[in-house]
């Protein structure tokens, strides 16, 4: 099948790559120049575990190609992805990029098209969508909404092995194209639902709103844990173990981040307020977020005081998440911020995000090569984003190289009694301090 596939930003090219590894012609678009004759070399614009290696083969099987032209995209093929960016804004998603490319490609059009809708949008919006083609193209196509639930750090695998596909669309003969397109990564026999497009829609709001429930909901039971000396930590194997809860996304920290979970809570909020509706559980979810990165960043100045312009903090990761170098929405940048603006010295150490913070930062902040270097007369380290070569340290190669043996850990990924053999003053969530 050939498939146009427009915007190679996270979720882009990893659509356009793993469509192309099962065997389909996929072309994927995009206005950015540099972009595309960077992946046209293999040079990749974000981290992703496993892609560079797919797309590089891909390209030199010619089942993969990338193009600044949309004209000459949509000219021969039946799908159009669209994976185009929902920038956050105060009351949500900015989908501007969304109507524009629709518009693009019903001027593009030279026969019936399939336009599949991935970008994050409000319920309604392929109904606007359908308007603005209506008007600029004589042609017929449908539209489908296929919400994503790809994870930064483990996308490939998202995709490859999804949990369940979700297709919004009345056409049945639509629907069976789409359901012959999943059908390789359905084979162990997850479902293929099919909905109304507003449903579909919504399913992605709704996952995310669930999932940031829970992680805020975590957070608040954490602060109880702390004021009566309980641990966080035993509390959640008791909830885990619970068949109705289960384990997932029980993890106390520093909040969530990233370009989804803000963007769509916010969003939901205001579709609510748009129609008159109460929504008071999720304005709380985002704002237990909010107060909890504030909080956290809050304890790190109260326990340097007023000495706060003579030190030297290292932070252990930068990005949202592990896995990834996306800064969008990361707890780190907000402590950055703050810990600057107290005037402390900051250095930084991520494996892979080190690119975006210079762009981001320049010389105003350090960003060491590895992370024990990080630590070099240190003041205190401040675990930010739970990689896996964080976990198991050289304590006593910690403690030798920083100036005071103090750690605020974001993710818990210290046990206090060990932080307490090794002489560290550690700081964690929902757990009594060291």
């Amino acid at each position: 099948m050939r498939i146009t596939v427009v915007g190679t930003g996270y979720q882009g090219l990893v659509v356009g790559t793993c469509l192309a590894e099962n065997g389909h012609q996929v072309t994927c678009v995009d206005r950015n120049g540099d972009r595309v004759e960077g992946l046209r070399q293999g040079q990749l614009p974000i981290h992703e575990p496993g892609l560079e290696e797919l797309v590089t083969r891909n390209l030199e099987e010619e089942r993969l190609r990338f193009t600044t032209d949309l004209a000459e995209a949509v000219e021969d093929c039946l799908l159009v992805f669209l994976c185009v960016g929902t920038p956050s804004r105060a009351d949500g998603a900015d989908i501007a990029n969304v109507h524009q490319a629709v518009g693009q490609i019903a001027d593009a059009m030279t026969d019936y098209r399939i336009i599949v809708n991935k970008s994050t949008c409000p319920p309604g919006t392929a109904d606007e969508l359908e308007r603005i083609m209506r008007a600029r193209t004589e042609h017929d196509f449908d539209i489908v909404v296929n919400p994503d639930f790809l994870k930064e750090g483990t996308a490939i695998d998202d995709f490859m092995r999804p949990d369940r596909i979700v297709i919004g669309s009345e056409e049945v003969r639509v629907r069976e194209i789409m359901k012959e397109l999943f059908s390789p990564f359905l084979r162990t026999g997850k479902p293929f639902l099919n909905m109304s497009k507003r449903s579909a829609e919504m399913t992605k709001y709704a996952t995310n709103v669930m999932l940031a429930t829970r992680i805020s909901l975590m957070n608040q039971l954490a602060d109880i844990c702390e004021a009566y000396e309980a641990d966080i930590a035993e509390v959640r194997e008791g909830l885990a173990s619970d068949y109705r809860i289960g384990s997932t996304f029980l993890f106390p920290g520093i909040g969530f981040g990233g370009p989804g979970l803000p963007r769509d809570l916010a969003t939901c909020v205001t579709i609510a307020r748009n129609k008159a509706l109460d929504c008071d559980l999720i304005e709380a979810v985002l704002n237990v977020n909010e107060r909890r990165q504030q909080q956290f960043l809050q304890r790190i100045l109260e326990y340097y005081g007023t000495g706060m312009p003579s030190k030297r903090i290292a932070l252990w990761g930068a990005s949202f998440k592990p896995r990834t170098d996306d800064l969008r929405g990361a707890p780190a940048t907000r402590l950055i911020e703050g810990l600057r603006g107290a005037g402390a010295a900051v250095v930084v150490f991520d494996p892979v995000a080190a690119p975006k913070l210079r762009e981001r930062y320049g010389d105003s902040i350090s960003i060491a090569p590895k992370y024990y270097q990080a630590l070099d007369g240190a003041d205190g380290l401040v675990i930010v984003t739970e990689w896996n070569e964080f976990r198991r340290p050289d304590y006593d190669r910690m403690g030798a190289l920083m100036r005071e043996k103090v750690i605020f850990d974001g993710r818990n990924i210290y046990t206090p009694r060990v932080m307490k053999s090794h002489g560290f003053h550690y700081v964690s969530i929902g757990r009594p301090a060291v």
